[in-house]
């Protein structure tokens, strides 16, 4: 037998009720706007079964969720007060996928129970600012992983029940990511308002054949051919129900990957770190917050199996947002962050470094000597020549454009003395590795808007230098992803061995993903360019 039983459970006041049958591989049910949870599990021997697709679809039939069921990953569940994703109902589609000719003998259950629920209000747009921020009085200590969520910068939310926070505004602010529509592609979803009362907000279709608009995620190149691309946050402060895509650099192309990898999948986040280890060949994602939970947790996908394991890890480490993390033969290296703090106070920048080790399973906090820097978040790291370059970040209402180094020979920090026209003060920016002592900074916030100039750092002079980039210099854009990855010239009558032969292993082109302007749209776009070809003024 595959499975034993197969369960959909709708409100937990209820018992599960059979749903599938044998003579049915694929059924459907209704899921009533009253329903506020739903989770669907299993049980029993797969056999020689590999998966159960569901796909989980709103009012007009645009998925809200499309996953699986696997001998690894048994369970999957959706709440209203975390998504607000069917305020006029939904369908759930169960799908047996089979890998042999054999019969199932296979049970779906079902339940639900018509809810009211007790309150629903809509909190009106927030003016937040990235770093620290206060708390509403009244509001619940919460326990470790349990926060708020540092959202972006004059965004506008429409919050669950409980997230009673007050407005920051600053003054003469643009907005950054308000609730105007990505153009091009946005992910489904209804607010909903105070009293139980609905409004439709309209609805767009996320393309199948690339990410939708977002910002905030992550882009972790794997091989020369291929990145992964984890989490992120679109229109009216939703979070991605498309949240992990394969790239495939060869000729640009997205893959869904939620699906792909065996394992237990990391949850929806935003202001996480993935950071790949090509010794292993595993990516490392850590951290991060979703609206009132923030995450301390590791998850490490194996891109050689394809196989999602969530560790349980020795020591301590806050819950972090927006940090950096870096590796360096074969550790973690983990600087500054948002952490959680009991109300009244509000919620820190960190100026401490923890360093996770994959083969102990452990944290621990190294002696780090010379003066370090002020506590931040949003900043960039990047790993050259032994050491960890910081630049940038924000603790409110402060926005830095300091650098610093992390000599990992030494342990010890020391500001940098640089020369040339640095970069404004910044966070939420693109920084990428475009040579053996050169890397990139690009856009960002500085508090006010977002931007669109490029600088290159040069670790041998320690000078800045700015840079004419299109076509990014003439769009703003934070909370993006830049990365660098080997260029392959290919032509259309080359062979293998040819194309191998001509391969220039110093070519490497640009990817920049995502990201959110001004206006408040959200980018799934994705731009290519020769790093050779940046021009420098």
């Amino acid at each position: 037998m595959l499975i034993n039983a197969v369960y959909c459970h709708i409100q937990v006041q209820l018992n599960p009720v059979s749903f599938l049958c044998r003579d049915g591989w694929q059924n459907s049910v209704e899921i009533q706007t009253c329903v506020q949870q739903i989770v669907l599990f299993t049980r029993g021997d797969w056999g020689n079964r590999d998966s159960v697709s569901v796909e989980f679809t709103d009012e007009e039939n645009i998925p809200i969720s499309m996953s699986k069921l696997t001998p690894f990953s048994k369970c999957l569940s959706w709440e209203t007060t975390e998504d607000g994703v069917w305020s006029k109902g939904a369908t759930l589609t169960v799908k047996v996928n089979q890998s042999t000719s054999e019969l199932l003998d296979q049970v779906l259950t079902f339940s639900q129970m018509e809810c009211t629920p007790e309150c629903n209000p809509t909190i009106s747009g927030l003016k937040e600012c990235l770093g620290k921020r206060k708390r509403s009085q009244g509001e619940d200590v919460v326990d470790e992983g349990k926060g708020k969520e540092n959202i972006c910068p004059n965004g506008s939310e429409k919050a669950t029940p409980h997230r009673r926070i007050k407005n920051n505004p600053r003054g003469g602010q643009t907005r950054l990511f308000s609730q105007k529509e990505e153009q091009t592609a946005v992910a489904t979803s209804q607010s909903h308002k105070a009293k139980g009362k609905q409004s439709k907000t309209p609805s767009q279709t996320a393309p199948l054949d690339k990410p939708s608009g977002r910002w905030g995620q992550t882009l972790c190149p794997i091989d020369p051919q291929t990145a992964i691309s984890i989490g992120g946050q679109g229109a009216r402060m939703q979070f991605c129900k498309d949240p992990i895509w394969k790239l495939c650099t060869e000729d640009l192309s997205w893959v869904p990957a939620e699906t792909l990898a065996e394992g237990p999948t990391p949850e929806a986040r935003i202001g996480h770190t993935a950071t790949y280890d090509p010794e292993s060949k595993r990516i490392f994602v850590f951290g991060g917050s979703k609206h009132k939970k923030w995450f301390n947790d590791v998850h490490i996908l194996d891109t050689q199996s394809w196989r999602w394991t969530l560790v349980e890890a020795q020591g301590k480490v806050p819950p972090l947002a927006y940090h950096s993390c870096s590796m360096f033969r074969g550790e973690l290296f983990v600087f500054g962050g948002v952490f959680p703090r009991p109300h009244p106070e509000p919620d820190g920048c960190s100026d401490s470094i923890y360093i996770f080790n994959p083969e102990m399973a452990i944290w621990y906090q190294p002696i780090v000597n010379g003066g370090k820097p002020a506590p931040r978040s949003g900043h960039s790291s990047c790993v050259m020549q032994g050491r960890i370059y910081v630049f940038g970040g924000w603790d409110t209402p402060v926005c830095f454009n300091d650098m610093f180094m992390l000599d990992l020979g030494l342990m010890e920090f020391s500001a940098v003395k640089t020369s040339g026209v640095a970069p404004s003060p910044r966070s939420w920016h693109g920084c990428a590795v475009v040579s053996d002592s050169r890397f990139l900074i690009h856009g960002g916030y500085n508090g006010t808007s977002a931007l669109s100039d490029a600088f290159i750092f040069n670790t041998d002079t320690s000078c800045w230098s700015s840079l004419t980039l299109p076509p990014l210099s003439s769009i703003p854009r934070a909370g993006h992803s830049i990365i660098t990855m080997p260029f392959r010239c290919k032509k259309e009558s080359m062979d293998e061995e040819e194309e191998e032969e001509l391969s220039d292993p110093a070519s490497q082109m640009l990817l920049v993903f995502g990201g959110g302007d001004n206006e408040g749209s959200f980018f799934s776009d994705l731009i290519a360019m020769p790093v050779n070809e940046l021009n420098q003024e």
